[in-house]
């Protein structure tokens, strides 16, 4: 299936959101765990900006998919959540993002999963570990995928399963690989399931 994306807005303020029109993801993940990478990987294009320096996405942005570039509503909203965790990001902007962020959250209406990246091929960091408890305690539901799996081989890849599941407290977790296309597939099963399983607005 293709749908046809339109850039929306960067917002970093809850009056900035756009209208909740349509059943909304949201890609949160460690700055550099390959966000940008793994939107693109299941649009089928460059919409959200890869930048080399992690770090740079400072904003929330959205993405609109619809059947057609007539369509007078979308199909779904993607949310590119900026990454976290890492050091050379200034603190005055890391003490903004509970601002918009946490406020996204906990209370935008149709935001039906929160896809949650951590890095196949590193130890589960505590910062994830913090995402996924935040994410339980506000009753939001997730999917944790486990990016660069293009890395590990077959054996290495059972292995890095059972250790992000064991690490994080998980029974599942959806390898994937924006490289290969691995995973990928299965993970717009889920999105499209989930989106067709929600009641219209």
């Amino acid at each position: 299936m293709h749908l046809v994306t339109k850039f929306l807005l960067s917002a970093m303020a809850p009056e900035q959101f756009p209208s909740a029109t349509a059943p909304e993801f949201a890609f949160l993940g460690r700055s550099n765990v390959g966000k940008s990478s793994l939107i693109n990987g299941l649009l089928g294009e460059k919409a959200a900006k890869v930048s080399a320096s992690p770090g740079r996405t400072r904003a929330i942005n959205f993405f609109a998919l619809s059947d057609s570039a007539t369509a007078r509503l979308p199909r779904l909203l993607f949310a590119d959540l900026p990454g976290y965790g890492y050091a050379k990001i200034s603190r005055s902007i890391s003490a903004e993002w509970p601002k918009f962020i946490n406020p996204y959250l906990e209370e935008r209406p149709n935001l039906v999963l929160c896809i949650c990246l951590v890095d196949s091929n590193i130890p589960v960091q505590a910062s994830d570990q913090q995402l996924i408890a935040s994410l339980k305690g506000m009753g939001r539901g997730f999917l944790t995928v486990g990016t660069k799996a293009d890395r590990l081989s077959g054996n290495e890849r059972t292995k890095a399963l059972a250790r992000l599941k064991q690490g994080l407290g998980l029974s599942e977790i959806l390898l994937c690989s924006t490289k290969t296309g691995f995973g990928l597939k299965e993970l717009w099963a889920r999105i499209l399931a989930i989106a067709e399983a929600t009641p219209s607005a």
